[in-house]
């Protein structure tokens, strides 16, 4: 988070600040992997706009 935000991460930069709007803890990184492109999906991102 402080990559993104300090604008180290160039890939990102012009989308900062970032803040954390859901956080969820998993067993391995292939599941996070799964989630993570889950919430990058249409599905995904309407979850996400509602939390917010």
């Amino acid at each position: 988070m402080h990559r993104h935000n300090s604008g180290y991460e160039r890939t990102t930069r012009s989308y900062r600040p970032f803040e954390i709007i859901y956080l969820e803890k998993f067993e391995n990184r292939k599941q996070a992997r799964i989630k993570e492109k889950y919430l990058k999906s249409g599905i995904g991102k309407e979850f996400l706009r509602r939390l917010s």
